[in-house]
C-alpha cells in the first residue's frame, strides 16, 4: 500500500508530466494505487496523491475499479454544486461549484482511447482527479471565506494545536 500525501506536501502543487509508455510499472503503480483508494477509502485518487508526478488517476463510484491515464477535460457544460471532500485533506468537506457535464479523453490501462460523456458525480470525481494531476488542491476552488476557514484549520493541525 502506498502513503497518501497530504496537504502542505509539495508534490500536491505540482503538476504531473505524461506516461509516455504504459509499462509493467505504470500497471503496477495503477494496482497499488487502488489497493491505497479503497483502504482509505476513497473514490478516486491520483498518482501525485502518493507521489508519484504521472498523468494518471483510478476511481470507482461503484461500477468497479477504473484507471484513466493522460487525462484531458476537453468540455465542460453546467453547474453543479456538491459537497466535496479529499484525500489529501482528510476529515473537511466543502460545498464546492463546478460544471456538472464534463467530456474526458485518454487511455485505458491497454493504451486504448477513452472518451467519456460524465455528469454530476461522475463527472466531479473526473474534475477533482484532472485538477490533482494539474497541481490544483482542492481548496483553490473554495470562495475566499471558505478558503480562510480551512487554511485556519489546516494550520493548526500542522502545528498540532
Amino acid at each position: 500500500m502506498l502513503t497518501i500525501r497530504t496537504y502542505g506536501d509539495p508534490v500536491l502543487k505540482q503538476a504531473t508530466k505524461e506516461v509516455e509508455e504504459i509499462d509493467g510499472r505504470v500497471k503496477k503503480l495503477v494496482e497499488d494505487m487502488l489497493e491505497t483508494m479503497y483502504a482509505a477509502p476513497g473514490v478516486g485518487l491520483a498518482a501525485n496523491q502518493v507521489g508519484v508526478q504521472r498523468r494518471l488517476f483510478v476511481y470507482d463510484i461503484g461500477d468497479g475499479p477504473q484507471v484513466v491515464i493522460n487525462p484531458r477535460i476537453t468540455e465542460t457544460s453546467g453547474e453543479w454544486a456538491f459537497e466535496e471532500g479529499c484525500l489529501s485533506v482528510p476529515d473537511l468537506h466543502w460545498t464546492i461549484v463546478r460544471p456538472n457535464e464534463v467530456h474526458l479523453t485518454g487511455l485505458d490501462l491497454e493504451g486504448n482511447e477513452v472518451s467519456i460523456d460524465a455528469k454530476e458525480y461522475q463527472g466531479r470525481v473526473f474534475q477533482h482527479e484532472v485538477d490533482h494531476l494539474d497541481g490544483v488542491l482542492l481548496l483553490e476552488r473554495l470562495d475566499e471565506e471558505q478558503r480562510r476557514d480551512a487554511l485556519k484549520v489546516l494550520r493548526s493541525r500542522v502545528l498540532g494545536g
